[in-house]
């Protein structure tokens, strides 16, 4: 189920977009810059980060949605039913709205910049609700053998792989009905650099650092590292 990742850095390049709108600022706040770019990001709070940038409503609406988009690509090619999928982009959009993080002093850095330290504590949804999963998954998977034997039809790829999805679906919902738990805080330093131009950027490394923290994804990452030590491991089949 490594698919189900979430891949909110995949709009990293849009958040590298939004400093080129403060290069005409006289003064720069690297706190309040940071705590925007974070808000406008993961909780679609936009207010501040209009204010500081001069973008619009709409330009700032898409920054939320637009990580949404990136989060759900993986889904396209999953042949899930619409109405599966839509249900996952909610329940992604209410965790994602859940993050924990706290923005540190600004320190000076290199070359006019700054580093700032956000302390973030992990979503353990993922973590929490994998050995229920693997459970259930199993449990369909014998539900299936067991009907086989007893001559039904063997359901499409398609008909399991909708249900696969749609038991983990109700297990991450029980998990978030119940109330989200968190992990031990994590400092994550952050540098905002001053280009040339005078222009204020995060580097994209930082970004990436800092959101994968949001949310815990170890147990899912060790199946995924698995799956991939079994591929490489397999020996390819001789040819007569």
């Amino acid at each position: 189920m490594s698919r189900l990742k979430k891949n909110w850095t995949q709009a990293a390049a849009l958040m590298i977009f939004m400093v080129l709108l403060l290069a005409g600022c006289t003064t720069f706040d690297a706190c309040a810059y940071m705590q925007a770019i974070l808000d406008v990001s993961y909780r679609n709070e936009t207010e501040d980060y209009m204010e500081l940038t001069g973008a619009t409503q709409e330009d700032a609406d898409k920054i939320f949605q637009n990580n949404l988009d990136a989060t759900m690509h993986e889904f396209h090619t999953a042949e899930l039913s619409e109405e599966l999928e839509e249900s996952y982009r909610s329940l992604f959009e209410k965790t994602v709205k859940q993050v924990k993080y706290t923005v540190g002093e600004a320190a000076e850095g290199e070359g006019d910049g700054y580093t700032i330290d956000v302390s973030v504590e992990p979503i353990l949804l993922f973590d929490n609700t994998y050995e229920e999963f693997q459970k259930k998954a199993e449990e369909y998977a014998a539900e299936i053998s067991n009907n086989v034997m007893k001559g039904e039809e063997m359901p499409s790829d398609e008909e399991i792989q909708n249900q696969i999805y749609q038991t983990y679906y109700e297990v991450l919902t029980e998990e978030l009905d119940a109330g989200l738990t968190y992990g031990e805080a994590e400092n994550i330093t952050v540098h905002i650099n001053k280009t040339e131009e005078g222009i204020y950027e995060i580097p994209e490394k930082d970004l990436r650092t800092l959101d994968q923290a949001m949310i815990s994804q170890k147990k899912l990452e060790k199946e995924s590292q698995e799956e991939a030590k079994e591929e490489s491991g397999k020996t390819p089949e001789k040819i007569e």
